[in-house]
């Protein structure tokens, strides 16, 4: 398998767990100090911690729910044991009972760490 094509099977998997609202998943594809930077949030998240803990609260006191993401306009870039992953990102959540649509851009640094690829920084940005 290719580096891109690994890159691309982890990066699917943390848009799939993502999607299906499978969060232990989702966040274990995240280094511990990874941080994320979200259109949606005032400041920079400082770690996997953090962005756990503000989706902790979005689902208790929103009852926040991913119900799909779909990624598109894909792009890898490698750089060693970097990898910049862009795409175009519609996300479908629920949130107190009704139901949104997102259209968002995002990037996606990965960083080889041992044996498997692991997200090191997430950026979130609207898109019209």
């Amino acid at each position: 398998m290719s580096t891109e094509d690994e890159v691309l099977l982890a990066v699917d998997a943390i848009i799939d767990d993502f999607g299906n609202h499978r969060r232990a998943a989702y966040f274990s594809r995240f280094a511990a100090d990874a941080t994320f930077v979200f259109h949606t949030s005032p400041a920079r998240l400082e770690s996997r911690a953090e962005y756990e803990e503000l989706w902790c609260g979005w689902e208790r006191d929103d009852e926040f729910h991913v119900i799909s993401c779909q990624s598109t306009n894909r792009r890898v870039q490698l750089l060693d044991d970097i990898a910049v992953f862009t795409h175009d990102v519609d996300t479908t959540v629920s949130l107190g009972g009704q139901v949104e649509h997102s259209r968002e851009r995002e990037t996606i640094l990965m960083e080889r760490r041992g044996d498997e690829w692991l997200c090191v920084h997430e950026h979130l940005s609207g898109r019209d």
